[in-house]
């Protein structure tokens, strides 16, 4: 499968998928939606009954209000008007009832307001038929039930109740239906949701199979491929190895040669040099026909010369120096290169090393040019790891000898090694307050014979480049941090527990 084809497949994955999700969030948002709907409209519903039901309790007390009535009208016994007494309590609380659930329709509200005032005439009603029984005056409590006003009342109250009936019946029967339709549709949609969550898992199952098995196909290739890679790495290693040690040889070679001819030129500049009085003398006796006695007899002392003469020994003595400063450049060069190549073929030991009294030694070695620097070097605790000792002691020595090469001048120095563990690793900084490294050449120190800043230190540009190649051959790693006038800090990472592997070996 390409790479395009491998892009392709998991796009179409992550739509349908994304697809998936957004449908599953639609359907579970319209189901909770219907859901919520059939629920207020079954709630509605049940109000109506309630409100039918209370209206019914109204007229049903109001019965017993009146049968109590008469009963204590024609026998005079407690007990018909202690049920009376209770009958029109509960009318009252009944009205109010009925009242407070059709306060959310205006009609019933209506309806309700003039129940209550045809209730109220009616129970004053009772009360003046109680008040002839309570008188004996049996003739005219009857009289007052079978009053007009009586009749009237009774009647107004059966015609608005018989009015909220019908109300309620018809907002029975809408919202029955829209309790019905809610419920319906909660039932579609949840229906649907299912069917699309089992094809959803259906289609999810089928991708998760296909790309098992483009996963086991390419792990089988990746198989094959390592069998076949694992001999390509083996023969490009051994191959590597054999190159790098040829490359060493060769730089061995080339700088063990490089002296034969350097040291001619070294020889052949000191004659030149000790021919050089012999040469002006000679220049000077031709100048001065008239100076007595042969070229060996003339004055050991600098000849008189000419103006022209004079300016001609000067140009030889500075060609003469250039050509020494020069031959003791490449002279350095080469001991560094030769230095390079003898370490390159050095294999590591890893030892523990207390990387505390391993760096005071050092500090020890420098004491003397830190006293004449006037710099100060401070090391905290720092760990023990297993680690080449040698190696270690070149890392840290040039480190260290750089921050005191690099002091400003007139301040006092302040050194400071400072370290701790993390994740297995060691990591120790080197920090200083000298005169620190421009963000441009961060990357510039690191390069093999080049180096940053004034030109105003003893120096070749090897130092830092070998201190990393040997960080990175304990399996470590080598960074700086730094601004111009405001110090340097060099971070050493290595790991505590080094092994030796490859990079402590020639390779």
């Amino acid at each position: 499968m390409t790479a395009n084809a491998a892009r392709r497949r998991e796009l179409v994955q992550v739509l349908l998928l994304t697809a998936g999700f957004l449908v599953l969030v639609a359907i579970s948002a319209a189901s909770i939606l219907f859901v919520d709907r059939a629920r207020d409209d079954s709630a509605l519903v049940v109000h109506t009954v309630e409100v039918e039901n209370q209206i019914a309790a109204v007229l049903l007390e109001l019965r017993r209000a009146e049968s109590a009535g008469r009963g204590y009208l024609l026998t005079s016994e407690p007990r018909f008007l202690a049920q009376h007494d209770t009958a029109l309590a509960n009318i009252l609380s009944n009205v109010r009832r009925l009242r407070d659930l059709t306060l959310d329709n205006p009609v019933q509200t209506s309806n309700s307001d003039a129940l209550q005032a045809a209730v109220e005439t009616r129970l004053t009603e009772f009360r003046e038929t109680i008040a002839f029984a309570k008188r004996k005056d049996q003739q005219g409590g009857i009289a007052q039930l079978r009053a007009t006003t009586a009749e009237d009342t009774v009647q107004r109250i059966t015609e608005i109740s018989n009015a909220m009936r019908r109300e309620e019946d018809r907002l029975f029967a809408a919202r029955t239906v829209s309790a019905d339709r809610s419920q319906q549709w909660a039932s579609t949609v949840t229906i649907a949701g299912s069917g699309l969550v089992v094809a959803l898992a259906a289609l999810s199952i089928f991708l998760v199979r296909r790309s098992s098995r483009a996963r086991d196909d390419a792990e089988a290739q990746l198989r094959d491929s390592n069998l076949n890679l694992e001999n390509t790495v083996t023969e490009r290693t051994a191959d590597l190895r054999e190159a790098n040690e040829e490359v060493q040889r060769f730089a061995y070679i080339v700088s063990h040669d490089l002296r034969s001819p350097l040291v001619n030129i070294m020889g052949f500049t000191s004659e030149l040099e000790e021919l050089r009085g012999d040469i002006f003398k000679r220049i000077a006796s031709l100048s001065h026909p008239d100076m007595p006695g042969p070229l060996s007899d003339v004055d050991a002392t600098e000849p008189v010369l000419t103006e022209q003469d004079a300016k001609l020994s000067e140009d030889f003595n500075e060609a003469l120096g250039f050509i020494k400063s020069s031959i003791g450049k490449m002279d350095r060069l080469i001991s560094a290169i030769l230095h390079l190549t003898r370490e390159g073929r050095r294999e590591f030991q890893p030892v523990p090393v207390d990387l505390r009294e391993l760096i005071e030694g050092i500090a020890g070695t420098v004491a003397h040019q830190a006293s004449e620097a006037d710099a100060q070097i401070r090391i905290t605790p720092l760990p023990v790891i297993v680690s080449d000792r040698l190696a270690l002691e070149q890392i840290f020595s040039n480190l260290i000898d750089n921050a005191l090469k690099y002091l400003r001048t007139g301040v006092a120095g302040d050194i400071a090694i400072s370290g701790r563990t993390k994740l297995g690793f060691a990591i120790i900084e080197v920090s200083d307050n000298g005169r620190g490294i421009d963000a441009k050449d961060h990357q510039r120190i690191f390069d093999l014979f080049r180096r940053a800043g004034p030109q105003d230190r003893p120096g070749q540009g090897i130092g830092l480049a070998h201190v990393r190649a040997l960080v990175r051959r304990l399996g470590g790693t080598l960074s700086v941090s730094s601004e111009l006038d405001a110090g340097s800090t060099f971070t050493v990472t290595l790991p505590v527990k080094w092994a030796l592997g490859r990079q402590g070996k020639t390779t």
